[in-house]
């Protein structure tokens, strides 16, 4: 037997029209409404803020480092574990597919579980995601646990702890994230009343009903259906809004809108201001544009960047080191925000000019930044000073060390320089284009600087570099330092 004739209000009505006792068991709220996480993602708010951290996350390129003795690392992308986090996490997900739903379970409902599918090298080969709501903690003894999964077939299978990659949100025991649905599920149940309010408002023409007077009565309960149903039937569907006819002195009375419905756009506002704080995301950014301006979104922007995607980040990756590493890997896991944070060309153009010049950036990690191929000769840093690069710039420290300058007599500073002096000058001299030729391939560069540094004629500098493969480093020596000496004379 089908009942019809009356529609089922809400998910708080117990009667047999309603959908009580047919809904999954989830938070009850104040304003009546059950709470699930599926629920609430009925709501816009919901939706838009879930969607925004899934997405955000997933689009984060993953790097693997691997440390070295003098602390500096080096890009590793020939590891098992890159090669499952960022090319194929199982046999039938993309990692953005994989990355996306994995958040969005974490934002929803504190917790994301994974299946750990190793070889026998000990390899993770895949990671199976497994669903929250079907996932719980036994606890055994001795303070150990492990995990019970239902199956679709009403079976019930269980892993250790070793078995699930668990990665938690907030939580109170330390064994289960927290959920957001459920820790503020007045909040949502107020959301889904005034969303749940709204379409029963507009489902009846935005209007409010109305009452009709008349002077008599009806003749009997009969009449008075009849009446009614026929009322009904020339007001509703297709006739809404058509001219009544009333007869024996009958009246229709309007009834206008109460406090409650004018204010219903404003409840709708702070529910999905609310909604958004919650789960920390700028109002923007799911379309709350009412008190946005040109200049505080983009600080908004940034302060999404640092207080929300950064704590995300941080909690995957210590996830990650700790359940799928070896202790002694000497692996380090980061997601890269460079994207996140590369504002406007001129801002761009303002950050790499300033990292060039200072020095701690070279010019082609500019270029791959901006997705331009490396050039050569771009890869040596600047100096500050003069803006030449390092192995062109003269060596002061050298002739500092070499205390030239402090064996000239006093009154030869005063008169013409003496020959002693020329000869521990050009000697300084060359001792510096040969540590530079330790460290640097004689070639038409190096004969550039050879001139410079001994002050000689380009033919000369080249026949030296020429001849340079077929001498000693002493023979090497004694020629620079000749070539110095005429130099300066």
């Amino acid at each position: 037997m089908f009942l019809t004739g009356r529609k089922a209000s809400s998910s708080g009505d117990r009667s047999p029209y309603g959908s009580f006792w047919f809904e999954p068991v989830g938070m009850r709220s104040s304003s009546g409404i059950r709470v699930t996480a599926d629920a609430a993602m009925r709501l816009s708010a919901v939706y838009s803020c879930v969607r925004v951290l899934a997405e955000t996350f997933a689009v984060l390129p993953i790097r693997l480092y691997k440390r070295k003795k003098d602390g500096s690392r080096d890009l590793v992308t020939d590891h098992w574990l890159y090669k499952l986090l960022a090319k194929r996490p199982n046999d039938w997900q993309t990692p953005f597919e994989w990355r996306e739903m994995m958040m969005g379970h974490l934002a929803l409902r504190g917790n994301a579980f994974n299946q750990i599918v190793a070889n026998r090298q000990g390899q993770i080969t895949q990671l199976i995601p497994l669903h929250p709501d079907r996932t719980k903690i036994e606890l055994l003894g001795g303070g150990g646990y492990r995990y019970a999964i239902a199956q679709p077939d009403g079976t019930t299978i269980r892993l250790s702890r070793g078995e699930v990659w668990h990665i938690r949100g907030l939580s109170s025991d330390g064994y289960m994230g927290m959920s957001p649905i459920q820790v503020a599920a007045d909040v949502f149940g107020a959301g889904l009343a005034a969303q749940q309010y709204g379409a029963n408002f507009f489902a009846n023409d935005a209007k409010p009903g109305g009452w009709l007077e008349m002077t008599g009565k009806f003749a009997d309960q009969a009449a008075r259906e009849t009446f009614k149903e026929s009322w009904k039937k020339a007001q509703s569907g297709a006739n809404r809004g058509s001219t009544a006819v009333l007869e024996n002195g009958m009246k229709y009375h309007e009834l206008s809108l109460n406090n409650g419905d004018a204010q219903f756009i404003e409840t709708r506002k702070l529910s999905r201001s609310e909604i958004a704080s919650i789960f920390r995301i700028p109002p923007h950014l799911i379309g709350d544009l009412d008190r946005a301006t040109f200049s505080n979104i983009e600080q908004q922007s940034l302060d999404f960047v640092m207080h929300t995607m950064t704590p995300i980040a941080e909690r995957w990756e210590s996830s990650i080191d700790y359940n799928l590493l070896p202790e002694d890997e000497g692996i380090d896991i980061e997601f890269d925000f460079a994207n996140l944070l590369r504002g406007d060309r001129a801002a761009r153009a303002t950050y790499y000019t300033s990292g060039i010049n200072a020095g701690w950036m070279v010019r082609n990690e500019a270029r791959i930044s901006e997705g331009l191929n490396p050039l050569p000769g771009l890869d040596e840093p600047l100096r500050p000073l003069n803006m030449v690069e390092e192995s062109e710039a003269p060596d002061e420290q050298a002739e500092n060390d070499n205390g030239a300058d402090d064996q000239v007599p006093q009154q030869d500073q005063k008169t013409k320089p003496t020959d002693a002096r020329m000869t521990a000058l050009a000697e300084t001299a060359a001792q510096r284009v040969a540590r530079k030729e330790a460290v640097r391939p004689v070639d038409e560069s190096h004969a550039k600087y050879v001139m410079q540094v001994l002050s000689v004629s380009a033919e000369v500098a080249q026949t030296y570099c020429q001849q340079r493969a077929s001498m000693t480093d002493a023979q090497a020596l004694e020629a620079l330092t000749s070539m110095a000496i005429k130099g300066t004379l």
